[in-house]
């Protein structure tokens, strides 16, 4: 049963996994935990979210909270509901780009503030383990619903500023981006591919972090006449980006153009994930900004943000966060403020990355090891003289290269980033270093 039981988020195959009564179980156990009276709760496309609410809200019911079921929409639309309708809790039925027999659920405190492993999911799972859920209310909480998406969709529309028309292709690979992406209609000129929700993912797996899955909505932006394309993963809480030629621009890349456009209007701290391009930091410094680097994970990010009030961060996945949907998730708000940029700057999506892509990177590469602690201790004896820091991981700068050495949380892995001034440069680097990991 643990297994399931993530760092982010619960998920598992369902039916076998995580099964209806187990659902029902997490639900007593969330309310026994937080105390919660009102949770808002929506859900994703796959054909088992409708059994899994019905479970889910018999536990939360059982326990005396009331139930706001949003019934479809992403997951920025529940996190933005969670805050709009001044809930306790928020829960999200999905398992994001998980393949469609898995399920699972994302979990939120009022205002979107994340539950994690360490902030909660550990002690759910022991709740659940011992059965130690409190007695059931004499008084059983109530179900109504609630349509986020028309609000979602006119508040982030304001966000719209286009100076000509932008033309996109999306690839809503089946999924929740075909909600998400309502923000978009009638302010883009949109050309969709795979905009039918099917929670079989019958035509490539909805993560944009894989480039393989990229192909159809590459293939699309090479027939020529687009500005840019879009792909939104399976909850679309996540968009990854291609220009008009078709080439995937990395999200660190987007990270920097979307702070600066906002640094235009407003000035203040942008994080950026500490795997992210020199030049992120550069950009943001250039545009007035703050720049201050985070740690891996949305759970972190946010309570990073939160602290420094932040007004954007960028995760190397393709998390865009911002502090105008409770310093959470909108796939939606990034790909406007591209389209934005390139109305009014008149240049392509390929001429505004050119300039701030400065240096070379290795892209993360993945290391089975059998310890971890002896990877970072061989790292730190063979480097003395780089600037250290462990905000997560170890990473080592110098002053043409640097490089990040982060654990899985859930494989015996090591992940590696590294970047240098010269392809040459971070070439040799890279290996020396990977030597060093794989000894």
């Amino acid at each position: 049963m643990g297994s399931i039981f993530k760092a982010y988020d619960i998920r598992g195959i369902y039916g076998k996994e995580l099964t209806d009564e187990l659902a029902g179980q997490i639900g007593r156990a969330f309310v026994t935990f937080l105390g919660c009276k009102r949770v808002v709760v929506g859900r994703d496309m796959r054909p088992h979210s409708i059994t899994l609410f019905q479970a889910l809200a018999r536990g939360l019911t059982e326990q005396g909270a009331d139930v706001v079921d949003l019934g479809l929409c992403s997951t920025p639309m529940c996190y933005f509901a969670n805050g709009q309708c001044g809930a306790d809790a928020g829960i999200m039925i999905t398992a994001s780009h998980n393949p469609g027999e898995y399920n699972g659920f994302k979990m939120c405190r009022s205002e979107a503030i994340p539950i994690s492993g360490a902030t909660g999911i550990q002690d759910l799972e022991r709740i659940v383990a011992e059965q130690a859920f409190a007695s059931p209310a004499a008084q059983p909480g109530r179900i109504s619903t609630h349509d986020i998406v028309p609000e979602y969709v006119s508040h982030f529309r304001t966000f719209a500023a286009l100076q000509r028309p932008v033309k996109v292709a999306i690839d809503y690979a089946n999924g929740m981006g075909i909600y998400e992406g309502k923000v978009l209609e009638g302010v883009l000129e949109i050309d969709p591919l795979f905009d039918e929700l099917d929670g079989t993912f019958p035509n490539h797996e909805a993560n944009p972090l894989h480039a393989e899955t990229f192909e159809p909505l590459q293939q699309r932006l090479r027939e020529g006449g687009y500005d840019f394309g879009i792909y939104f993963d399976g909850d679309a809480d996540r968009a990854g980006f291609a220009d008009e030629t078709g080439a995937i621009v990395s999200s660190d890349m987007i990270t920097a153009l979307i702070a600066r456009a906002i640094l235009e209007q407003e000035k203040g701290v942008i994080f950026y994930d500490l795997r992210s391009s020199w030049a992120v930091k550069e950009v943001i410094e250039e545009a007035g900004g703050t720049p201050q680097r985070s740690r891996v994970g949305h759970a972190f990010i946010k309570e990073q943000m939160r602290e420094a009030d932040a007004l954007f961060a960028g995760e190397l996945s393709g998390h865009y966060y911002f502090r105008e949907n409770y310093y959470a998730e909108s796939a939606a708000l990034a790909a406007l403020f591209i389209a934005n940029l390139i109305s009014r700057t008149g240049q392509t999506l390929s001429e505004l990355v050119e300039p701030i892509r400065r240096y070379h990177a290795s892209g993360e590469i993945n290391s089975t090891v059998a310890d971890v602690e002896a990877v970072f201790a061989r790292l730190r004896a063979a480097y003395p003289r780089g600037h250290l820091f462990t905000l997560d991981g170890l990473s080592i700068e110098f002053d043409d290269w640097w490089f990040n050495v982060r654990a899985s949380n859930t494989e015996p892995l090591v992940r590696l980033n590294l970047e240098a001034r010269t392809r040459a440069m971070m070439e040799a680097r890279r290996d020396e270093v990977l030597q060093l990991i794989r000894q």
